[in-house]
């Protein structure tokens, strides 16, 4: 089978390949799947120079989340049967043409979505929708403000807010990503990722503050947010993308009135499988009614993937690159 596979871990991706590898085969309690596509992430960037906290066993295969059509089922597998259509999310293996994933781990693909749409859906929209229910609880009419709006996390979490009801603010650094998220998603308003971001969400939201701020930029970006945030908000730590962690005086929270909530969507499952299982089918669900519409930014040949790499290196994506095997 053709995969992109890591030999040694180097900076630029130099000890990235196309290789020819034996397709794999499954084991007890696995399922091996047809990639029809698979979505490019940050941390697989990073993996590939051992700067993630991951670190696979040489030589590996990256790529986190696919989706795909089951091709053959290990020994004690129940509920799935070749030609299924499925999405799923794995911590590495899936830019191949066949990957090796858990039974368990398999979610049947929502009909309403394409290969890509798909492929783009695991990973992001989990993390939005823990981010938003689970963490912050937002109803109908909060003011949700989204930084980081144009990458995969972000745009799904402005996509799950407005489809919840919620009166959305994103942020974004570039004119052409804002143009972007406001035909893609009409929030109420999207904005400049500037210094003085702080004034602007004030008079939008009539001088109250943002109800839901979500934040995987950290630095600056975090210590401005703490001042228009609203009283009883809810401040959502999901990442540092600025490469500052910000720290924060107890004393504003307090005066304030508003919650500093951190954010880890796989964790939360595994800590609470049930509940875990619940996300995840208010999610297909979603997607099913057409409630939420992942956005792919390119979809490009697998032996383009460092093209898809560099689109998100340079920034430059709205949504999800997708490579097909």
């Amino acid at each position: 089978m053709r995969a992109l596979q890591v030999s040694r871990l180097a900076p630029d991706h130099a000890g990235c390949a196309i290789a020819d590898l034996p397709v794999p085969e499954p084991g007890p309690s696995e399922v091996r799947v047809r990639v029809r596509a698979a979505a490019v992430n940050f941390p697989d960037l990073l993996m590939t120079r051992g700067a993630y906290q991951l670190k696979p066993d040489l030589p590996f295969v990256p790529g986190l989340e696919f989706s795909g059509e089951v091709d053959a089922v290990g020994a004690d597998v129940e509920g799935w049967a070749p030609g299924d259509a499925v999405i799923g999310g794995n911590r590495f293996g899936a830019m191949a043409e066949y990957c090796i994933v858990p039974a368990a781990t398999l979610r049947r693909k929502p009909a309403a979505l394409d290969w890509a749409a798909a492929a783009a859906c695991p990973v992001a929209y989990l993390t939005a929708y823990v981010a938003l229910v689970r963490c912050a609880r937002v109803a109908p009419g909060d003011w949700v403000l989204v930084h980081g709006a144009s990458g995969g996390v972000g745009l799904a979490t402005v996509d799950l807010a407005r489809g919840l009801g919620a009166r959305v603010i994103a942020v974004a650094s570039s004119a052409a990503k804002r143009d972007a998220i406001a035909a893609l998603y009409a929030p109420e308003a999207v904005i400049e990722a500037a210094p003085g971001f702080r004034e602007t969400v004030k008079a939008l939201t009539g001088g109250k503050g943002a109800d839901v701020i979500f934040d995987p930029v950290g630095g600056d970006v975090f210590d401005e947010s703490t001042r228009c945030i609203a009283f009883g908000g809810r401040l959502l730590v999901v990442g540092f993308a600025s490469g500052r962690i910000p720290k924060i005086s107890v004393n504003m929270p307090l005066i304030k009135g508003f919650s500093v909530v951190g954010v880890r969507a796989g964790e939360y499952g595994r800590r609470f499988p049930e509940r875990g299982a619940e996300n995840i089918a208010a999610i297909d669900t979603l997607a099913e009614r057409g409630a939420i519409r992942p956005h792919v930014h390119a979809v490009l040949d697998l032996a383009d993937w460092r093209a898809g790499f560099a689109m998100l290196e340079r920034r430059e994506v709205v949504g999800k690159v997708v490579l097909t095997p």
